[in-house]
């Protein structure tokens, strides 16, 4: 596998949570994270298709429980698997994946669209923060 598309030790995606990463389109970057699947892992991008700017992982890790994804603005849920809404405002609509391969405990980006950039956020400002009403879920 080239290591320029190496994202991280499979050991570094936690298995509550996410790891954020940016990848880069052109000149554009955008956010993804890596889930960790009973079976491997999967890579969706970091938006909820119900409000586009509201982050799923501000870099703290999202929010999964029982194998869903939860948007913690307004409590859609998500199959980590598939990325489906599975309740909520968005309920039909689904997180696109990016394409990624497990190596030698590696993940690694193979969408050829994207570009590995970094781990962590893309630097953009966070427009989901503050202005909307949050949602703990806890």
């Amino acid at each position: 596998m080239d290591e320029d598309s190496r994202i991280a030790s499979l050991d570094e995606v936690p298995a509550d949570s996410s790891l954020l990463f940016t990848i880069r389109d052109g000149f554009d970057t955008e956010e993804a994270i890596l889930l960790d699947l009973s079976d491997g892992v999967i890579a969706l991008k970091n938006y909820c298709p119900h409000w586009t700017d509201v982050r799923f992982d501000s870099g703290s890790g999202a929010t999964v429980r029982d194998d869903e994804l939860v948007c913690t603005k307004h409590g859609a849920t998500f199959e980590t698997t598939t990325g489906d809404c599975t309740h909520g405002p968005c309920e039909g609509a689904t997180i696109d994946e990016v394409g990624v391969t497990v190596h030698d405990g590696a993940v690694y980006l193979t969408d050829e669209s994207y570009e590995f950039e970094n781990l962590g956020p893309s630097g953009d400002h966070d427009l989901s923060s503050r202005g909307r009403i949050g949602f703990s879920g806890n």
